[in-house]
């Protein structure tokens, strides 16, 4: 729920679609689901749209529920319709969408400077290709010492903090830091706590390394 000394941001990039939305194993779905969703984002009627590419109203309501094959001229008229390449209506079919579930407690350790100081870093997983971009990681901080790693590194990095509260360095910047509180940063700042206020601490690290990244 906002608050009226919360920025509203509105949200108007399509992410959101139908429960029903098909998972992308079957053709007709895929298509079905693609032209409702380009329809509305359209803000287009049923009968608008039909008559826009010359189908009837009918067809174009089987086509968007999937109870009928498109043949290449319709799929061409509906693409034209749309204001979208004819690929776009295909999207998600027959196509394997990689999830990795991690159970809690059982992420890959990573091994670095800190750890030998109490600083515990689990990863909670990562995909291949394309999405190996993002590493999240799960940071433990168990031990007062005075002695922190820094970090730098290409990319932006998301900090939201779980538990405890830390001082939190980056650049010329300080930030004291709370269970939900977030900071987004620049990686190629140097960056690392600078004084572990309330342990234990616990945060997300959220990493996103771009495109020409090499580990």
């Amino acid at each position: 729920m906002s608050s009226p000394d919360r920025p509203v941001l509105h949200d108007d990039s399509g992410r959101e679609v139908p429960r029903d939305t098909p998972t992308g194993v079957d053709l007709e779905r895929a298509i079905a689901g693609q032209v409702r969703k380009l329809r509305l984002a359209s803000g287009l009627s049923v009968g608008d749209m039909a008559t826009r590419i010359g189908i009837s109203k009918a067809m174009l309501s089987k086509i968007e529920n999937a109870q009928t094959s498109c043949s290449l001229s319709t799929l061409a008229r509906l693409a034209a319709g749309l204001d979208v390449p004819v690929t776009s209506l295909f999207r998600g079919a027959d196509t394997h969408r990689e999830a990795v579930f991690v159970k809690a407690g059982t992420g890959a350790e990573i091994v670095g400077r800190g750890t030998r100081v109490g600083h515990h870093y689990e990863l909670l997983g990562g995909l291949r290709g394309q999405h190996k971009r993002l590493e999240p990681v799960l940071v433990t901080l168990t031990d007062a010492s005075e002695v922190f790693p820094l970090f730098q590194h290409p990319g932006t990095e998301l900090l939201y903090m779980l538990e405890g509260e830390m001082l939190y360095g980056h650049g010329e910047s300080e930030y004291r830091l709370q269970p939900g509180d977030a900071l987004l940063l620049d990686g190629e700042g140097l960056h690392g706590p600078n004084e572990l206020v309330a342990l234990p601490i616990r945060f997300l690290a959220v990493t996103a390394y771009p495109d020409n990244h090499q580990e």
